[in-house]
């Protein structure tokens, strides 16, 4: 029995069943390069705004995050504006931090969205079935397997498939969310690094 069969044997809640898996691995696949990109885009930057400190030509850090993704550069310049106080710079950097953090999160509701709602889309494929099964009976006038393998079949493969969606989407939405941790975790211990530095270079 092929994946056509199959899918052909479970109904037409095969079909949003589908459309979510496609979503599922397209939010997923999309979300992976984009983290792998943004790393190695955050460490580059983060580099070369070290490198400019270092030799002070700080006139140049306006033209490096000219050329730089939001999500990083609007972090990375908050580091080097002046604040009234510690207090004020500290809430001004969080401030982005968030926003960048939202970045790096965007479409991750797909994934959880789907994780939570795939079960009970195969569990109504479930109910249809066991409906058509009593609908089988009650046309053939007797009960037997026969008579309900078929509509029997569709539930079994519709609470299937609804598990199986689910479960891949929830592994990938905790897998990117520990990602995204990591990732952010080191993006802002290298802000914390550039103002150490920054302050050092003032001096």
């Amino acid at each position: 029995m092929n994946f056509v069969e199959i899918f052909k044997q479970g109904g037409f809640i095969m079909w949003p069943l589908l459309i979510f898996s496609i979503a599922c691995w397209t939010v997923a696949i999309q979300k992976i390069w984009f983290l792998m990109s943004f790393k190695k885009q955050a460490k580059y930057f983060q580099d070369e705004a070290a490198r400019i400190i270092t030799t002070k030509r700080f006139n140049e850090l306006e033209w490096l995050y000219k050329n730089c993704p939001e999500l990083i550069a609007k972090s990375h310049s908050a580091v080097f504006e002046e604040a009234e106080s510690q207090e004020v710079w500290e809430a001004r950097m969080q401030r982005r931090m968030n926003e960048t953090i939202a970045g790096l999160k965007k479409n991750m509701w797909v994934l959880g969205t789907i994780g939570s709602s795939a079960p009970f889309v195969g569990l109504f494929g479930t109910v249809w079935g066991i409906m058509g099964s009593f609908s089988a009976i009650g046309a053939a006038g007797k009960a037997g397997f026969a008579v309900v393998a078929a509509s029997i079949s569709e539930a079994l493969i519709a609470t299937a498939a609804g598990i199986l969606v689910a479960v891949v989407a929830v592994m990938f939405y905790n897998y990117l969310l520990v990602k995204i941790a990591e990732i952010s975790m080191e993006f802002r211990n290298g802000l914390g690094d550039l103002a150490e530095q920054f302050n050092s270079a003032k001096k």
